[in-house]
């Protein structure tokens, strides 16, 4: 019989949802009923392309008899980490305080008030029940000295996040040295990096390495600006390595989540919508600054990957998709001897396990070989048939799941790299797709002035929209609207950022991950710093950054400013987790550049300015296109006054809406931009 979760809309609740365990979803009532019965809390939070997720889940919630001892011992919560990444947060918090460490499944034991009092991650069925009996044993036992213990943990939490939250307290856009502290700051992180980079295989530190999306963002951006060949040497060959080795998937494109080893050959298999959009407009921005073909195909079959197989039906990109299928982590993706030579004979196999790394004794479990591409290989033409005839065969195997929610955040992340991908690589298909998605997000996502993070088939879920996804999905509609002259898109972003101001500040110049008025959580999270994705308040400070330049906003400026006033003291401690902050601080320094296109969008030469003008544009400039003075619709007011040149579509190169004389060729426009980098 089916549990609480059967009505729910994320897919990770409802791979719960029949199992013997009386599962209750986050919500007030579920405490109520814990405090009804007397019985602690049992949390537990995970995601759906999660493996040992899967492993837990396997082996303790579908086992009647352990489904028996938590339902009689506890009240038991799921929550999908990715649709309430608020509780998350405050919980992950705690499991590393208690632990030194984190990860999922978390395993969280607390009090029906919500204090947190043991922590951890995956525990196996007969060590995960003798925790269940020693909690049970305890909560009789010694209840005041457990409550009395989670009270204070939870008041050290709240502690150590309010200084978090203040880091940077006091320090203002407008005062004296912001700018130079700023590049300082920009430069002692390059600095830093270097010491942290690994010089033979790329990226940073050692095995597990994760790409490093949002720092390599930050290198091109310095690169551009500062001119710092150390930047730019440490991102292209991080691209590179990453491009070539088993992380990235060499038939069908897209990355996996992180490499287990140092030198990017074994994945954890799942994929994830917010790596691939963040690294499609990496490696866009690479072959836009080096013209590398490798670039620009990494860039290209990432954005067909997540069009492929992420688009869902109603216009909107999913989470993502399962490490695992057939019950093994990446099986549809690896690759023995034996498999090749029965799909391409033993000639073209012989040549398949050099051009792609495929050994007889494997570079994962049983034999099997992660693809990878170290050489480009003699006989393009011949690879390429054989590739395709790779892809095709593994198209027939058993598929891993996809967890087909729609996230906001990671949906702006996705529009603006699809929309910027589209123009710079002339695949219209990708704007296509960025549109959509920013379709749904308004028709679905947005009421009135907020956003709800999730929704499924076309129906919204029911956790309210977090700073990252006000901020990241402003960002992509101002990236959307400087590649297709709809300003529409600006319009609605200002609406969401307009919360961000009313919603999410924090009282003092920064802002917290949650909405003021939203759910009380036992602290109110506001961690600045970078993780798998953009932090919220860096994510901010683009957004609010990128607006004001489009409409001359100091009221936004200033306030992108104050996003980014922990900037220095993270960057200094750990650049690696400020590389969001550290793009924005190289736009604001930049200033950013405000590049005006005016003309018909339906005209070739206006489409060619365009598509020059995002190809040279300098660190973090933002695009409007349309027509100027006179158009019947509203202008995006970086437009107003921008008309044509003697009837010809013409391009503006501004900062803080004071222009340069117009150029109508793409060749003038190349040169004016390239010096404004300088």
């Amino acid at each position: 019989m089916a549990n609480r979760l059967k009505d729910a809309t994320s897919p990770y609740l409802l791979q719960h949802a029949d199992n013997p365990v009386d599962w209750w979803p986050w919500c007030d009532e579920a405490f109520a009923e814990a405090r009804r019965r007397d019985v602690p809390v049992l949390l537990s939070v995970g995601y759906a392309a999660c493996h040992w997720c899967h492993v837990m889940a396997h082996e303790s919630f579908e086992d009647p008899a352990t489904a028996a001892l938590l339902n009689s011992r506890t009240v038991a919560i799921k929550v999908d980490r990715e649709e309430r990444p608020d509780v998350d947060a405050v919980y992950m918090a705690a499991t590393q305080a208690m632990t030194g460490q984190g990860g999922w499944p978390m395993t969280v034991f607390m009090t029906p008030d919500r204090d947190p009092f043991y922590c951890g991650t995956y525990f196996p069925r007969e060590q995960f029940t003798r925790l269940v009996e020693a909690v049970w044993r305890t909560w009789q036992q010694d209840r005041g000295g457990v409550t009395g213990q989670a009270k204070r943990i939870s008041a050290a939490l709240a502690a150590n996040a309010a200084a978090l939250a203040g880091l940077g307290a006091g320090a203002s856009a407008d005062a004296d040295g912001w700018q130079e502290r700023l590049t300082r700051a920009a430069g002692e992180a390059v600095t830093a990096l270097e010491g942290d980079y690994d010089p033979d295989d790329g990226g940073f530190g050692g095995a597990p390495k994760f790409p490093p999306s949002m720092v390599l963002e930050f290198l091109l951006r310095h690169h551009e600006r500062a001119g710092s060949e150390a930047a730019l040497r440490m991102a292209e060959h991080t691209c590179g390595a990453m491009a070539r080795g088993g992380m990235y998937d060499q038939l069908g494109g897209g990355f996996a989540r992180y490499s287990v080893d140092a030198e990017w050959v074994v994945p954890h298999f799942e994929k994830m919508l917010y790596d691939n959009a963040l690294l499609a407009r990496v490696y866009a921005h690479l072959w836009r600054r080096t013209g590398s073909e490798l670039a620009r195909r990494v860039s290209e079959e990432t954005c067909d990957w997540m069009i492929r197989e992420l688009h869902t039906p109603e216009g909107g990109l999913a989470a993502s998709l399962d490490a695992d299928s057939e019950g093994e982590e990446g099986r549809f993706y690896v690759w023995t001897p034996a498999e090749l030579r029965e799909i391409l004979g033993a000639d073209d196999a012989g040549f398949a396990m050099a051009a792609f790394g495929v050994t007889e004794s494997g570079t994962f479990e049983h034999g099997s070989s992660v693809l990878q591409r170290r050489e480009e290989p003699d006989g393009r033409e011949r690879f390429d048939r054989i590739r395709g005839v790779l892809f095709a065969a593994r198209e027939g195997r058993a598929r891993p799941a996809r967890d087909d929610k729609v996230v906001a955040a990671w949906n702006g992340l996705a529009i603006a790299a699809l929309a910027e991908a589209g123009l710079l690589l002339d695949r219209g298909e990708f704007t296509a797709a960025a549109l959509g998605a920013a379709e749904l997000l308004a028709a679905v996502h947005l009421s009135g002035d907020r956003l709800v993070r999730t929704s499924r088939d076309g129906v919204p879920g029911g956790s309210a929209g977090l700073l990252e996804d006000y901020a990241c999905v402003a960002a992509g509609l101002l990236a959307l609207s400087g590649v297709t002259g709809q300003a529409r898109w600006v319009g609605l972003a200002g609406r969401l950022l307009d919360t961000v101001l009313t919603a999410f500040g924090d009282g003092e110049g920064g802002f917290c991950d949650t909405a003021g008025d939203g759910e009380r959580l036992i602290f109110r999270p506001a961690d600045p710093a970078d993780n798998a994705t953009p932090s919220g308040t860096f994510a901010a400070a683009d957004a609010l950054l990128s607006y004001s330049a489009l409409t001359g906003s100091r009221r936004h400026r200033d306030a992108a400013g104050g996003a980014l006033r922990a900037l220095p003291d993270i960057a200094g401690r750990y650049p690696r987790a400020a590389g969001t902050g550290l793009a924005v601080a190289e736009a604001m320094l930049s200033g950013p550049a405000e590049i005006a296109i005016t003309g018909d969008l339906s005209d070739p030469r206006t489409q060619d300015l365009l598509r020059t003008a995002l190809h040279v544009a300098p660190p973090g400039a933002v695009l409007a296109a349309g027509h100027g003075t006179g158009a019947p619709d509203a202008p995006v007011p970086l437009l107003a006054g921008r008309g044509l040149v003697n009837g010809a579509p013409a391009a503006y190169v501004c900062r803080q809406f004071t222009c340069q004389a117009p150029v109508t060729s793409p060749s003038e426009l190349r040169r004016v931009a390239e010096a404004a980098i300088r």
